[in-house]
């Protein structure tokens, strides 16, 4: 007597996506495993709508930004994410659970959620083929980590302190600091 459950099996995508834990709990899905993401806070939300805003307002058709981006990934079938703003420039496809091929990935930093935005997902995201800008914008203070992919293997990061003017050469946009962090921060 006495066995132990058999060990879970890790979650697919598609069994994710028709999941429910019957709360309004949002998850990601981690290696299979379903990870709850903490309810955002106001300057988290305020942020994450602004970058939203500043990067529509400045695309031209067919690109566009989408928020809370369903994000997968072509070669694993244990993971999928939700960014916090992602922009692709291609069309979508009704029944689409996810952005696709995403440019521009966009994560709001918060106090709790920074480890994981900048190790587990920042790698994943750098080996996305299609994504060109990773921004990481912190919801504490005035400061952003821009990532440009130089080529197929190389990234170069930018830490943007205080103001200064974040550029996105992948859809030929500008947005100053100032614009983001307004009755923010």
């Amino acid at each position: 007597m006495g066995m132990s459950d058999p060990a879970r099996r890790p979650m697919t995508v598609e069994e994710f996506l028709v999941w429910d834990d019957g709360t309004d709990t949002r998850y990601e899905l981690v290696g299979g495993e379903p990870v709850a993401m903490a309810p955002p806070a106001p300057a988290h939300s305020a942020l994450a709508m602004a970058v939203g805003v500043q990067i529509s307002a400045r695309l031209q058709p067919p690109c566009r930004a989408f928020s809370e981006a369903g994000i997968r990934f072509s070669d694993r079938d244990d993971s999928y994410f939700q960014a916090d703003v992602a922009v692709t420039c291609r069309p979508l496809e009704p029944g689409m659970t996810s952005v696709p091929d995403p440019a521009i990935i966009v994560e709001i930093l918060s106090p709790s959620t920074a480890g994981y935005d900048r190790g587990t997902k920042l790698a994943v995201y750098r080996e996305i083929p299609s994504v060109q800008e990773i921004l990481l914008l912190d919801s504490t203070k005035r400061c952003a980590e821009l990532w440009h992919r130089e080529d197929e293997r190389s990234w170069v990061v930018r830490d943007i302190i205080g103001g200064g003017t974040l550029v996105f050469p992948s859809v030929g946009i500008e947005i100053p600091m100032a614009a983001l962090y307004e009755g923010v921060l």
